[in-house]
């Protein structure tokens, strides 16, 4: 059945007149009058919904019943990521949320390739969301990932609470870690957990080590070095596996 987010809120039985994009897409997929569909408003759970109008560039759905389904993680985590080149931040968004990511920050590192304006930027955190409610769309998720707009990687770190134990479980990515990906607890922490992992070319020494004095334990992912995009795919979908994302 087909599957849309609606920033809205829903009453059953009610007759609302869907976004223009949402309705755009009806019109690919030619559903008419009396189609069934999904609507989620990326605040927990979903509505069936009715096709009751389809116009040339509008349509009309019947707001059915509402069904608390949720396909959340266990635990959460959020993605640090240094902003990757060409399409690979746009892919690497979209993967992330179809394994479960809670809030994406994108960062930009002294070796980033990609160097954004303030126009620019603002433009690619809209295009960035864009992502994460068609990723959504596609994965079954009711909740939509938060993204951040870009931020320096320094001026991120500055930002965050003092380590003292208490909070998220800090882990950043390094070829030069030499703490095992096994050596991770056997339970996902209680306050979930925030990866940080560089750009092309990675961290350089000097953000690594500003990052270990914010708590975030360097990992090693084994003798192989992993592309910016490999890698973080790489251990959230061996963190769904250890802690049962799945």
């Amino acid at each position: 059945m087909p599957r849309f987010f609606v920033d809205s809120d829903f009453e059953s039985g009610a007759v609302v007149a869907l976004p223009d994009e949402v309705a755009r897409h009806v019109q690919v997929l030619r559903l008419a009058a009396g189609d069934s569909l999904t609507l989620f408003n990326g605040r927990g759970g979903q509505h069936e919904a009715r096709l009751v109008e389809v116009g040339r560039r509008s349509a009309l759905a019947q707001i059915g019943a509402f069904a608390a389904l949720e396909a959340e993680p266990p635990y959460r985590i959020a993605l640090a990521q240094g902003i990757a080149g060409g399409d690979k931040m746009d892919w690497l968004i979209e993967k992330a949320v179809e394994l479960g990511v809670a809030r994406i920050a994108p960062l930009v590192t002294a070796r980033s390739v990609v160097r954004l304006s303030a126009e620019r930027a603002s433009r690619r955190h809209a295009h960035w969301q864009g992502i994460v409610r068609a990723a959504c769309e596609q994965c079954g998720r009711n909740r939509l990932p938060e993204v951040d707009a870009a931020c320096d990687l320094s001026k991120w770190l500055a930002a965050l609470p003092a380590p003292d134990g208490s909070g998220p479980l800090r882990l950043m990515l390094s070829p030069r870690a030499d703490r095992p990906f096994g050596s991770l607890p056997d339970t996902p922490p209680s306050e979930g957990v925030t990866l940080l992992i560089g750009p092309e070319g990675g961290l350089s020494p000097e953000e690594e080590d500003a990052a270990a004095a914010q708590g975030f334990a360097p990992l090693s992912l084994g003798p192989r070095v992993l592309r910016t995009e490999t890698a973080g795919m790489a251990v959230l979908a061996a963190l769904a596996a250890r802690w049962g994302g799945w």
